[in-house]
């Protein structure tokens, strides 16, 4: 979710659910050892609990990263074996970790040995060609045995050759039974599923095999998709959030950022999905993504946008 998930989008998807874990972008341990700490790790202490994503193959410096996320104040450190992209390749992290489960043991031993907070790993099934169960089965137990404790199994093959980032999303078939196997053959560890899941129906019967769900393209175009999940799985009592109430909240926190000189796009970009399905939504869109608009920090946009939903003037959209 390189670009996707930051700090504005965190802060959307906390108006809608209280509970959810949420995960920071990608940050690599580069950017973080010699780059703009706070620009990479600021954040708010409403989006809570969050857990840090790194990228990174060596464990000195993966480790160094790890302790700045703690200091920081982040939930929990995520290493990401599962991106494919080419500039990630190029870094010899990510997906290609999968085929080094001893170097992901490595790395994983030297985090925990920095911070006292979980460190866990998000991973594939498989790579390019190699689609046989036994070799992600071998690759969590390796990395168990270094204390790892916690996976999210986008299950999904990642074709490093060949396929953009946008087509490993969708091209490699989805194999729930890998993350189920895996489940059983490890009772001990918490696995969490990852992977073309879109409504909370499907994460319900995920549930039955997994120990959790990671929603990712779904809950960034469709935030709304998560207003249940409090009083759904985590037995909250509140009232299930309006669209219009999450909307108020958003215009607070982004009067509070232009404040800090943030660009207003860089917080309604985000949501743009937040009325998803409503008739009026494309209008909803268009206004809140008009640059011309978003440079003056008018706040009164959202009023202009929210007319198209009043109107009702559209199609329903799917």
């Amino acid at each position: 979710m390189m670009d996707w998930t930051d700090r504005h989008c965190r802060s959307l998807h906390r108006l809608v659910s209280r509970h959810a874990w949420l995960y920071t972008e990608m940050v690599t341990t580069g950017a973080l050892l010699y780059g703009d700490v706070a620009r990479h790790l600021a954040f708010t202490p409403g989006e809570a609990p969050v857990a840090l994503q790194l990228g990174g193959s060596e464990p000195g410096d993966l480790a160094r990263s790890a302790k700045l996320g703690e200091q920081w104040g982040y939930d929990e450190i995520n290493l990401n074996c599962g991106c494919p992209s080419e500039r990630v390749q190029r870094g010899a992290f990510g997906a290609c970790l999968m085929k080094e489960p001893q170097l992901v043991a490595d790395c994983v031993k030297a985090m925990r040995d920095a911070v006292s907070i979980p460190v866990t790993v998000k991973h594939r099934i498989g790579v390019d060609a190699v689609e046989d169960y036994a070799f992600v089965r071998d690759f969590v137990g390796t990395v168990a045995d270094a204390g790892c404790e916690v996976f999210i199994v986008h299950a999904r093959n990642a074709i490093l050759k060949g396929l953009s980032p946008k087509e490993n999303r969708e091209i490699p078939p989805l194999k729930y039974d890998y993350a189920y196997r895996l489940k059983r053959d490890f009772p001990h560890l918490e696995i969490s599923i990852n992977g073309g899941i879109k409504t909370l129906d499907e994460v319900e019967e995920h549930l039955k095999h997994v120990d959790g769900v990671m929603l990712g393209r779904e809950a960034y175009h469709n935030p709304y998709v998560l207003a249940e999940v409090d009083t759904r799985f985590y037995g909250a009592t509140t009232p299930v959030p309006a669209r219009e109430d999450i909307e108020a909240g958003l215009i607070e926190y982004a009067r509070t950022e232009l404040a800090r000189g943030t660009y207003l796009g860089a917080v309604t970009r985000h949501a743009l999905g937040l009325y998803r399905g409503e008739a009026g939504a494309r209008g909803w869109r268009r206004v809140l993504s008009d640059s011309k608009r978003l440079a003056k920090g008018d706040l009164g946009i959202f009023d202009e946008a929210r007319s198209h939903l009043r109107d009702g003037v559209e199609a329903i959209e799917a």
